[in-house]
């Protein structure tokens, strides 16, 4: 019997490529693991109405965790989703299927660490290590939403100026939320030698809900006085990170600015190709690289798989594999380093599985 039970989710597009990528670093490293199948995304859509069927959930039920490939998103512009003939008569519901899943287990953290590995023509600056804790299930993407302004919402005196015909969309901020994301970063950076925690946040606009974020960031902020503590407005982040990247180690925010941030970091150290994250709960954890599906490469083994392959790093990590993970790093920084393997994002040629087996090579 495996050691491990893994969920194993290409979804859409080039997911299909880069778990095949994954495949073979995690074969090569001998992880003693059961990979189970199971189905999400656009294609289960289309077919049962559904991108996220119980029967995956099930699987979630009896696995330790789960690795994912990629997702299609689609948008909301009714006349755009109408061009989609899968989506006629189906009263336009589709919705990610990971923003849902994060929800329905609670996978509170989005953890995304940003790396400039050396080597790495696509390095913005040398030496960038910083991590992105970002809160994972609520904020601006709990769901409520208005095609028009609801008649008992004008109770409120603030809704007066409101015209009938706007939409709406509701940002919810929780006190016990913002401290367990907070926390989850403090801690983090206490295990492992970091220095110094960014709050990101909106407080002179959004002043009630980050108001709470910023007032329980403040309060746990306090309980670890060996560790530096500032914030930032988002908008400031942007540029301070872009001017002094250097200057940040661990970088906690809320959902949708940790949504933006997080891929601006990514860019910072190589764009999409490089960008792993996890999906972190009490209990259970998914992984998976931050790139899109990509359909217009489907099948071509044109894209970069390191960052399905760091997603692999960490779940190996969150395993407590701490050995075969840092085995895992070190083969894609030497890769990376050597510069002799490079997919076309990097200004070289190679398929997403000769990129696989490269690293598979140096372990």
């Amino acid at each position: 019997m495996a050691k491990y039970t893994i969920a194993w989710m290409p979804g859409d597009g080039v997911g299909n490529d880069v778990m095949e990528a994954a495949k073979i670093v995690l074969d090569r490293i001998a992880l003693d693991a059961e990979y189970i199948p199971a189905d999400i995304g656009w294609e289960f859509w289309c077919r049962e109405g559904n991108p996220l069927p119980q029967r995956t959930l099930d699987v979630f039920k009896r696995t330790d965790c789960a690795l994912f490939g990629a997702i299609t998103s689609k948008g909301t512009d009714r006349a755009d989703l109408e061009l989609v003939p899968e989506l006629r008569g189906k009263g336009y519901t589709y919705r990610s299927p990971i923003v849902g899943l994060r929800q329905l287990l609670d996978l509170y953290i989005c953890l995304r660490p940003c790396k400039a590995y050396p080597g790495n023509p696509l390095n913005y600056r040398p030496g960038i290590d910083l991590v992105v804790f970002r809160e994972n299930t609520e904020g601006m993407y709990i769901g409520v939403e208005f095609g028009r302004v609801p008649e008992e919402f004008y109770t409120v005196k603030a809704m007066e100026k409101v015209p009938r015909d706007a939409a709406i969309s509701l940002r919810s901020i929780t006190p016990g939320s913002s401290e367990r994301i907070v926390r989850a970063a403090f801690d983090h950076a206490s295990q492992h030698g970091r220095t110094k925690v960014t709050a990101v946040h909106k407080g002179n606009v959004l002043r009630q809900t980050d108001g709470v974020f910023m007032s329980v960031a403040r309060k746990v902020a306090a309980e670890y006085p060996e560790i530096e503590f500032d914030d930032a407005n988002v908008d400031a982040m942007g540029m301070w990170l872009l001017k002094n990247p250097l200057n940040y180690q661990v970088v906690v925010t809320t959902n949708l600015f940790g949504d933006v941030i997080s891929d601006l970091c990514a860019q910072m150290v190589g764009g999409l190709g490089f960008g792993c994250s996890g999906n972190i709960g009490s209990h259970y954890a998914v992984f998976e690289p931050t790139h899109g599906s990509a359909p217009k490469y489907a099948g071509m083994y044109k894209v970069n798989p390191l960052a399905t392959i760091l997603a692999a790093k960490m779940m190996l990590d969150w395993l407590g594999e701490t050995e075969m993970a840092a085995q895992l790093e070190g083969a894609v920084a030497q890769v990376i380093a050597e510069g002799k393997v490079r997919t076309y994002d990097m200004g070289g040629s190679h398929t997403t599985l000769e990129m696989a087996q490269a690293v598979a090579a140096e372990l």
